[in-house]
């Protein structure tokens, strides 16, 4: 059993491509996953890795066993599938990472609703603004926006969101109205660095799209837009879950409302590799079906 542990930690190494990556995907500690293939290195008489400060790549005998050592856990992940797909109350733990606005957002209520519903599943979800590598990381799944790069990971369209272009009241109130798209070019406005700085204005069958030139503040994350937005440094575009609440008790005011912004997609990003996928894929059709 020891060798069978052994084996599956190093095609997880393999594929995280670290040490630390295969430990935060198996939930054990750097050392422990260093110690499985140590034990394993011992028992084939060979180092199965080249290690360097910066990569792990495969030895000639770590390529001689992968496909071997893959298709062992394949075949103890498939027999996990089959219990968890049969099983009226799937088991299992899964890590998620999405966006990091907004607890009012129907996706965060989603993800809390899915491990309400499923008692025996536990989850550890992690936000952040920026992309992060799934497989290296540890993830299972992934929640993006937007327009997807191109990846070989799996992707399904969840849902979508609106948007609004929006200012505070005070912002507005300091400067001439704002009526028509030139008057729109002229304001400030707040850069958030993780998204493109032009974008799209539409209006039945018109659309305008620009590059705001007078950037007041730039931010990396979409909670602090809203506080710039909120403390009157400028405009910027908010999801409809972010600014429909403070648009309704005057503490947002929407700019130029009869221009749209394009909706975007939610997407459900995925490895569909190692432990857990059915339940990966139960999560993905739960949100699939919720309404976001």
């Amino acid at each position: 059993m020891d060798e069978y542990r052994a084996l599956a930690v190093f095609v997880a190494v393999h594929e995280a491509g670290s040490f630390s990556g295969a430990g935060r995907r198996l939930k054990l500690s750097t050392s422990v996953i260093s110690h499985h293939v140590s034990r394993l290195e011992d028992k084939v008489g060979a180092s199965l890795f080249f290690r360097s400060t910066r990569s792990l790549s495969l030895t000639p005998e770590g390529r001689a066993i992968l496909t071997s050592a893959r298709a062992m856990v394949k075949a103890a992940d498939d027999a996990f599938d089959i219990l968890t797909e049969t099983s009226d109350q799937p088991t299992g733990s899964l890590r998620v990472t999405l966006p990091a606005f907004g607890d009012r957002s129907p996706l965060h209520q989603s993800l809390m609703r899915f491990v309400r519903a499923h008692p025996l599943v536990s989850m550890s979800i992690h936000t952040s603004d920026f992309p992060v590598d799934l497989v290296k990381e540890g993830f299972d799944l992934a929640i993006r926006l937007g327009v997807l790069r191109d990846s070989a990971m799996m992707r399904k369209r969840i849902g979508s969101f609106g948007r609004k272009l929006v200012a505070s009241p005070a912002y507005v109130a300091g400067r001439p109205p704002i009526r028509t798209l030139e008057d729109l070019q002229a304001c400030n406005f707040i850069s958030i660095a993780m998204l493109p700085a032009a974008f799209t204005l539409v209006r039945q069958d018109q659309q305008f799209t620009f590059e705001p030139e007078n950037l007041r503040l730039e931010v990396h994350s979409l909670s602090s837009a809203k506080l710039a937005i909120l403390e009157g440094l400028g405009i910027q575009h908010l999801p409809d879950s972010e600014a429909d609440a403070e648009i309704a008790d005057g503490r947002l005011v929407e700019i130029l409302p009869e221009w749209s912004l394009p909706e975007l997609g939610i997407y459900a990003v995925w490895p569909d590799l190692g432990p857990q996928k059915k339940l990966t894929r139960r999560l993905i059709q739960y949100l699939g079906d919720a309404d976001l």
